[in-house]
């Protein structure tokens, strides 16, 4: 799961007896030695790559978090954003409470601290039912896990299964990986109590509307997951083709920014018979430029991560195909590239519509002032892309691919119609992350 999170990484495991805890910043890969791993011994843990969205980017904000407290040991991992963090936490540092932290998932084991519950399933309801925003989370003390997924379900959560141990997961491609069956996906508003004795289905919440994250489909999840009822890989390709069909492009080839543009290029190749040729090559030891925490690294990043083949791209009309556009830097990075090896034309095609205002649910958009699609139309972005043509999918055509009955999306992002008032909009910007530069 390191493409979710790359700035530090943690887990807690627990021999029924005792839980230890060993968190670092950086990559899985670099904190988690074969000595460090086995410091870790028992049948129950859990694991988090952390990607800042509330707090700052410190050890102190590492996750899983873990405390005791008078109903024993507890640990905590989640990804999403909550939207009224700052708000309870106020109100608990009134009433005593002491954070080790900055980032907004501490308060749900404030809140599980302070519940008068008897049983752990009962205080993970209670806790939960007092915050709101987007929220994927595990809870483990030394006999059990919690798993939970808020009721509007914007972060992606799945339940698998390998020689009798239950798994919980972001992603469909960890149950591919270590050969697990995937049994399904947990539902929005369901909390799992996985234990000795099994699984247990819960639904403690009030049923709101599914409004699952479509930047999932977009650009987060790994292509070869399956989410929110369908394959990523087959949704980036429908949009893809739904790109060429709206916005056709009068070119040689058409060539992908890699990775997360390499699949709706291939539908947008397909539905406009133009050839597909991977003319920028990713360095891949070279992290998520998008999800940098610095800007400075960002923009370097660029450079470090890709590079165009010279050969396929001199003298040729070139149509770009990208899944975003954010801030609108990397873009112009890759069109003066591309121009450099001797591109004769340079289209730029976005398989998604323009960002135009911040999410509040889990991906760190930055403050809309910084979004290039909030401050310019698109023929000013093309301009300062310095591209020939810039092209977006529309919002109507992106959601005519991916909803259905079932699944609903937010594209708050895109429309601004944010299903879950911002409770902490005008009290901190510092603990959410989301509106500092």
């Amino acid at each position: 799961m390191q493409h979710r999170g790359q700035e530090s990484a943690g887990i807690v495991a627990s021999t029924h007896s005792k839980m230890r805890l060993e968190v670092g910043m950086g990559l899985v890969a670099d904190i988690f030695d074969p000595d460090r791993i086995l410091k870790l011994p028992g049948p129950l843990a859990i694991g988090h790559n952390r990607y800042s969205t509330a707090g700052k980017s410190e050890l102190v904000n590492a996750q899983p978090c873990m405390i005791n407290y008078s109903a024993g040991s507890l640990a905590l991992a989640h990804n999403g954003n909550l939207v009224n963090a700052q708000t309870i936490r106020n109100e608990l540092g009134k009433q005593g409470a002491i954070f080790q932290s900055t980032n907004d998932s501490e308060v749900i084991v404030h809140l599980m601290a302070q519940s008068k519950a008897e049983t752990f399933v009962d205080r993970a309801a209670d806790a939960l039912g007092q915050v709101s925003g987007a929220y994927s989370l595990v809870l483990m003390t030394k006999n059990e896990l919690v798993a939970a997924r808020d009721p509007h379900g914007f972060r992606p959560l799945c339940l698998g299964k390998l020689d009798g141990a239950y798994i919980v997961a972001s992603e469909t491609c960890v149950m591919d990986l270590i050969e697990a069956e995937f049994i399904r996906e947990v539902e929005p508003g369901e909390l799992l109590l996985i234990n000795d004795d099994g699984v247990q289905s819960f639904f403690p919440f009030k049923k709101v509307a599914t409004k699952h994250c479509v930047f999932e489909h977009i650009y987060f999840a790994r292509p070869d997951s399956f989410l929110f009822g369908e394959d990523v890989y087959t949704a980036r390709k429908d949009m893809g083709r739904a790109m060429a069909q709206e916005s056709p492009a009068d070119v040689d080839l058409i060539v992908p920014v890699p990775d997360s543009g390499v699949v709706s290029a291939m539908g947008f190749a397909e539905e406009s018979d133009i050839p597909f040729e991977m003319g920028l090559i990713r360095n891949h030891y070279v992290g998520r430029t998008f999800i940098e925490p610095q800007s400075q690294i960002r923009h370097f990043g660029v450079k470090l991560k890709l590079n165009p083949v010279k050969k396929i791209i001199a003298g040729k009309r070139i149509a770009i195909i990208d899944d975003s556009i954010v801030r609108g830097t990397t873009s112009r990075k890759i069109v003066k590239m591309l121009r450099d090896a001797g591109a004769k034309e340079v289209h730029l095609r976005i398989s998604s519509p323009p960002i135009l205002y911040s999410c509040f649910y889990g991906i760190d958009t930055p403050n809309e002032e910084e979004l290039i699609a909030h401050k310019h139309n698109i023929e000013e972005t093309c301009k300062y892309l310095a591209a020939d043509s810039l092209a977006y999918l529309s919002l109507e055509k992106m959601m005519q691919v991916l909803e259905n009955e079932k699944h609903k999306f937010c594209s708050a992002c895109f429309d601004g119609d944010y299903p879950v008032a911002i409770t902490d909009k005008n009290l901190s910007a510092d603990q959410l992350g989301l509106f500092t530069k």
